[in-house]
């Protein structure tokens, strides 16, 4: 029996004729054996709070400071967060329950040919946001060392070793075990160490706005640019970029319902609590303020900010191990820890070589396909118990053409609406007209 990642047995697949080479254990196609799982509660939810910590998350924060008001911008962090965050722990039980990795919900739902184009996609993603955020650990460390030791790390061999140093360290962890690094490295120690660096940034920045005044800072209204549909969307963006990877992790869940309810808490609470950091943070800083160098200026600032960028590890690590469990699906003749130290090394490369500022676009846009595609799949696969699913090797269809053809015009309903009727949000009309027509058309 093959190992997986974790070390665990991973199932593998039969059918091999007398004498023949032993048949390719594709473990991302497979269901998890429930012997093999060891995520509990507590797991599930730090793993998810340490994820959803992050200055990308508080810089979308600061976004809708002052383009809207600070009611409308706490009413959009609190309804988008419920409901982007309801959806991740919605597609984690579902990865809890049939044991699943992401590329083999997307199996079961497309057919076994089609799924490829959007494993594809992922891998795509993946690795534009792995490359995205060594730039920012790069570029965060590089402010730290001038601020603090007059280092100057922004020009090309500052920025070739620092980059290098992160790469290096995402390697490292990409070489051990996934789980062991969830429930003994997150858990125990980088769990406490996030929460106190986020309750001293509070702190700080609370007691600003309380010395402008409390009332001011409530009563602020907005200048009109952003309603609030289009905050909530913003809102929404974070947690739903994370559902391609969400089930990867899921899988390893002892019970669907401590990884729905795990994931819900952990992510919710980092959600709301780092937007709300970046509206106090914008709310009390000059319109055009860098957000990491207000961080810095802050007392303490250097070690809560420090705290923070070692954090955006293991969002890295997230996305490198979700690639790597996607590539293995394709090709499994190279196992996850091959695929992920591999992907490293190319995204330590690509982060070296590719303008960030062009390419975070493009990579918001590649994302905008994966809203209607977990509509898709959460319509129909969502609503019923999958128990332990048969590995997805087992479909017997190659394409699923309506599953298909609604995920297509998920993706045109969402690019209209974002292009045509920003006003209304794109997600949430997207994931409801998907949902519903995959849900009435699943088979029974």
């Amino acid at each position: 029996m093959a190992l997986s990642n974790s070390g665990t047995p991973a199932a593998t697949f039969t059918g091999s004729t007398p004498g023949a080479s032993p048949p390719v254990s594709n473990q991302a196609l497979a269901s998890l054996p429930m012997a093999a799982r060891s995520f509990g509660w507590h797991d599930h939810a730090a793993l998810w709070f340490s994820l959803g910590v992050g200055l990308l998350v508080m810089q979308m924060g600061a976004y809708l400071v002052p383009a809207t008001g600070t009611r409308d911008a706490a009413l959009a962090i609190l309804l988008g967060t419920a409901l982007g965050a309801g959806l991740l722990a919605w597609t984690a039980k579902l990865g809890a329950d049939s044991g699943l990795t992401s590329a083999g919900l997307m199996h079961h739902t497309y057919g076994s040919w089609f799924a490829r184009l959007p494993v594809l996609l992922n891998i795509a993603q993946l690795i534009g946001w792995t490359t995205f955020e060594l730039v920012i650990m790069r570029d965060g460390t590089a402010a730290i060392g001038k601020q603090s030791f007059g280092w100057q790390l922004d020009g090309l061999g500052g920025m070739a070793a620092t980059t290098l140093l992160w790469g290096a360290v995402l390697a490292l962890m990409l070489s051990g075990s996934m789980t062991q690094l969830v429930r003994k490295i997150i858990s125990r120690y980088g769990l406490p160490l996030v929460l106190a660096s986020l309750l001293w940034l509070s702190w700080q920045f609370g007691s600003r706005v309380l010395a402008g005044g409390l009332d001011a800072f409530v009563q602020r209204a907005g200048d009109g640019s952003m309603g609030l549909l289009p905050a909530m969307d913003l809102v929404i963006a974070m947690p739903v970029s994370w559902l391609p990877l969400v089930a990867d992790y899921a899988r390893h869940g002892k019970s669907g319902r401590s990884a729905f309810s795990g994931t819900w808490v952990g992510y919710a609470v980092a959600n709301i609590w780092c937007y709300a950091l970046g509206v106090m943070v914008a709310s009390v800083s000059a319109p055009d303020a860098d957000l990491v160098a207000t961080l810095l200026l802050a007392q303490g600032g250097l070690i809560a900010l420090s705290l923070i960028l070692v954090d955006e590890i293991d969002n890295a690590y997230g996305d490198v191990y979700s690639a790597a469990v996607s590539s293995h699906s394709l090709l499994p003749q190279g196992s996850v820890r091959a695929w992920g130290l591999l992907l490293a090394a190319l995204c330590t490369v690509l982060a070296l070589v590719l303008p960030m500022r062009g390419l975070e676009p493009f990579l918001l846009m590649l994302s905008s396909v994966f809203v209607p595609l977990y509509g898709v799949i959460l319509g129909r696969l969502g609503f019923a118990a999958m128990g332990a699913a048969a590995p997805a090797a087992r479909v017997n269809y190659k394409v699923d053409y309506l599953a298909a053809g609604i995920w297509l015009l998920g993706i045109a309903l969402f690019q209209a609406l974002t292009n045509l009727a920003p006003q209304w949000g794109a997600t949430l009309p997207t994931l409801l007209l998907t949902g519903v027509l995959a849900a009435a058309s699943r088979r029974r």
